[in-house]
C-alpha cells in the first residue's frame, strides 16, 4: 500500500515545535519568566470572561439587541406616570442620571468578573461576598425577572381584554365575547406564543427576536412623539408641570415610591453574562461597547416615551401608560394610531418576555439543581422547568392587581440591588484583591451604594405607608 510516509529509524527523534513566534525562542519553547505572571502585566480589558475554547456567537448588534430588549419591557410604560410625579425637569434629570449610573455598574461588573472567572451573577457576588449574598442574589434575580413578567402578562391582558375603566382591543373589533375573559386570553397568549420561545436553551437563538422587539419599542416612541408634537403645534396640550407637586401628603407619598419605580427601569444586569458568554471573540472592552450603545438607545426611548406619553395625557396619565390609548387622541386617524401602539406593543412584549424567562431559568436551575449538568445539556429538565415557570407566571398574573404595585415593591428591593447595590459592593470588595479602582470610581461606587440604600429604605417605607393608608 502506497504512503506518503516513510519509517524513522529508532536512532532518531522528533522535535515538536510550536509555530508561534511569540511562545518560541531558537525554536524551543521559551520559558516562563517570573515577570510573565506578574498581575501587573494582564490586560484584563482584553481577557475572556470564560476561560478556554470561544466559539463564535452573536455579533456586536445581536448582543446590543439582546441587552437593550432586557431593558425596553414594561417599565417604559410606567415612566409618563413617574413623569407626572415628578414633573419634567426631575423625570428627564433622572432618566438621564439613573442610565448612567447604570451603564456604569455593567461594565464594573463586567470588569471584576473577568478578574474573578466568574461565568454568572451569582459567581462574581460569591467571589466578592460569599456564598449566602450569592443566595441572596439569585433570589433577587428570581423575585426581580418573575415580577417582571408577570407585569408582562398583565399589560398584554390589559391590552387585548381590557380592564375596569378601559376598554381592550378586543371589545373594539369583535364586540363583547369570550375574549372578554382577560385570564383565557392571557393563557392563550402564553401557550400559543410565549411557551415556544421560552423553550429556546440558547438566549443567541433570541436576537433575531430581540431585534424585532426593539423595533416595535421604537415605533412606538416615534408613534407617541408624533402625536404629541401635532398636538402641541396646534395648541391642544395643556402646560405640563415642570417641579413635584409638595402640596399634598398624597403628592409626597407618590415622589417617595416613584423614584424605585425609575431605578427599575434600567436593571439588566443578571443578563450581562450570559449575553457575555455568547459574544464573539468577546472582551470586556467589548461587552463595554455593548453596554454603552445600549445605554444611549434606552436613555433616548426612555426620554421619549415619558415626556410624550405625560403631554398627551397629562394629569389623567395612567399606570400603564398603553390603556391610554382606547380613546380619541384628537388627530386624524386616531383609532388606527390607537391599534398601532396598543396591538404592536403587545408583540414587543411577546418578544421581551423569554429574554427576561431565559436569566429566570438558569437562576432556578442554578440554585435548585446546581450539581446537576448544565440546562443545554438536559433538554427535558429545560422543557419541564419552563412549564412549570410559566404556569406560576401565570397565576401570578391573575392576582396581582396593576403593573404600578408590581414595579413599586420589585424597584424598591430587588431591582436596586442587582442594578447598583451588588454591582458597588463587588467593585469596592474586589478591588482590594486585583485591579483597583481610581479615585473616581471609588467615589461613583461609593455614590452609587449610598443611593442604592437611601432608595431602599425610603421606597419600602413609602409603600408600607401607602398600603396602611389605603386600609384606613
Amino acid at each position: 500500500m502506497d504512503s506518503n510516509y516513510s519509517a524513522i529509524t529508532k536512532d532518531s527523534f522528533v522535535e515538536l515545535q510550536v509555530k508561534d513566534d511569540n511562545f518560541t525562542e531558537n525554536g524551543y519553547l521559551k520559558p516562563n519568566s517570573p515577570d510573565d505572571l506578574e498581575a501587573d502585566d494582564i490586560d484584563f480589558d482584553n481577557l475572556p470572561l470564560i476561560f478556554g475554547e470561544n466559539k463564535s456567537g452573536s455579533g456586536v448588534y445581536g448582543a446590543v439587541f439582546n441587552l437593550t430588549t432586557t431593558i425596553i419591557g414594561a417599565g417604559i410604560m410606567a415612566l409618563p406616570a413617574t413623569m407626572k410625579v415628578l414633573g419634567l425637569v426631575l423625570g428627564v434629570v433622572l432618566i438621564f442620571l439613573m442610565g448612567i449610573l447604570s451603564e456604569i455598574s455593567v461594565e464594573l461588573l463586567v470588569r471584576f468578573s473577568v478578574q474573578c472567572k466568574a461565568s454568572s451573577y451569582g459567581e462574581v457576588v460569591q467571589a466578592a461576598l460569599g456564598k449566602t449574598a450569592k443566595i441572596l442574589s439569585e433570589i433577587c434575580i428570581i423575585v426581580n425577572n418573575a415580577g417582571v413578567l408577570v407585569v408582562y402578562l398583565i399589560i398584554i391582558g390589559d391590552v387585548l381584554s381590557g380592564s375596569i375603566r378601559h376598554i381592550g382591543v378586543f371589545d373594539q373589533w369583535l364586540g363583547h365575547g369570550v375574549w372578554d375573559h382577560r385570564k383565557l386570553v392571557i393563557l392563550i397568549i402564553l401557550v400559543v406564543f410565549l411557551a415556544p420561545l421560552c423553550a429556546m436553551d440558547k438566549i443567541d437563538s433570541l436576537s433575531t427576536s430581540s431585534a424585532a422587539s426593539v423595533a416595535l419599542a421604537v415605533v412606538f416612541v416615534v408613534v407617541a412623539f408624533t402625536i404629541a408634537f401635532i398636538k402641541l403645534v396646534e395648541g391642544k396640550i395643556d402646560a405640563p408641570r415642570m417641579t413635584p407637586d409638595f402640596g399634598s401628603k398624597k403628592a409626597i407619598l407618590d415622589l417617595l415610591v416613584v423614584i424605585p419605580i425609575m431605578s427599575n427601569a434600567y436593571v439588566c444586569h443578571f443578563n450581562v453574562q450570559p449575553i457575555y458568554n455568547e459574544l464573539e471573540g468577546r472582551s470586556p472592552r467589548k461587552m463595554n461597547r455593548v453596554s454603552r450603545i445600549t445605554a444611549v438607545i434606552c436613555v433616548l426611548v426612555y426620554a421619549s416615551t415619558a415626556i410624550a406619553g405625560y403631554l398627551l395625557f397629562g394629569k389623567d396619565t395612567e399606570s400603564d401608560i398603553l390603556t391610554n390609548f382606547d380613546k380619541d387622541l384628537g388627530i386624524r386617524f386616531s383609532t388606527a394610531l390607537n391599534y398601532i401602539v396598543r396591538v404592536g406593543y403587545v408583540f414587543h412584549l411577546i418578544l421581551v418576555f423569554p429574554v427576561i424567562h431565559f436569566s429566570l431559568r438558569q437562576t432556578v436551575d442554578t440554585l435548585l439543581f446546581g450539581g446537576l449538568a448544565p440546562l443545554t445539556e438536559s433538554r427535558k429538565r429545560c422543557l419541564a422547568l419552563t412549564a412549570v415557570l410559566l404556569a406560576l407566571l401565570y397565576f401570578g398574573s391573575t392576582m396581582i392587581p396593576n403593573i404600578w404595585t408590581a414595579f413599586k415593591f420589585t424597584g424598591a428591593t430587588t431591582a436596586v440591588s442587582l442594578g447598583f447595590t451588588f454591582p458597588s459592593l463587588i467593585a469596592l470588595r474586589l478591588s482590594k484583591e486585583g485591579s483597583g479602582l481610581s479615585v473616581r470610581e471609588k467615589i461613583v461606587s461609593w455614590f452609587m451604594l449610598i443611593l442604592a440604600i437611601i432608595v431602599s429604605i425610603v421606597g419600602v417605607c413609602g409603600n408600607i405607608y401607602s398600603i396602611s393608608s389605603q386600609g384606613d
